[in-house]
């Protein structure tokens, strides 16, 4: 269904393109009441706010990162963050606790990288995994800064994991 068909009978709107003016006047006019707007997109351009106001007799903000646009007809549309990226700007994006496990998995897979290069293995372009030797040790070395111990399974909590033969 096309944005123009999709306008008419849409409830929600969310936009995830990259790409600007996917959502505009001609759009907003054929919303129905109490549609919800809102971009995830890669920019902020998805959604045309600058067209959304040409066309609106009031607005007000409902709560945090929710705006009330009413429409010269008379409709209400939902405005989440500002039309900005919704994942981000209206939640708390992504917790440095998971970021910094990320980045370190990142960095020490192109130290690898750079190290394999250097002694002069050549890789076929590819996607490789992660061993699941370094994320762990990762892992282990975010918990121990946190002052977190974990236990460490029995062999026949390893031997569990990996048969599923017991069911559930």
């Amino acid at each position: 269904m096309k944005m123009d068909e999709a306008a008419k009978v849409g409830d929600i709107f969310i936009t995830a393109t990259g790409v600007k003016d996917i959502i505009t006047k001609k759009h907003f006019e054929k919303m129905k009441e109490g549609a919800i707007v809102c971009n995830t997109g890669h920019y902020d351009c998805e959604i045309n706010l600058k067209d959304l106001d040409l066309i609106k007799k009031g607005k007000r903000v409902v709560r945090d990162n929710n705006e009330e646009y009413t429409l010269k007809n008379g409709n209400k549309i939902y405005v989440l963050a500002q039309g900005r990226l919704v994942n981000l700007a209206a939640a708390e994006g992504h917790p440095s606790e998971v970021m910094d496990m990320s980045f370190a998995n990142q960095f020490m897979s192109q130290l690898k990288l750079a190290m394999w290069d250097k002694d002069g293995i050549n890789l076929d372009p590819d996607v490789y995994d992660i061993p699941e030797e370094q994320d762990q040790e990762i892992a282990n070395i975010k918990l121990k800064t946190m002052g977190y111990k974990i236990d460490k399974l029995s062999k026949e909590q390893e031997l569990y994991m990996t048969d599923y033969s017991a069911g559930t």
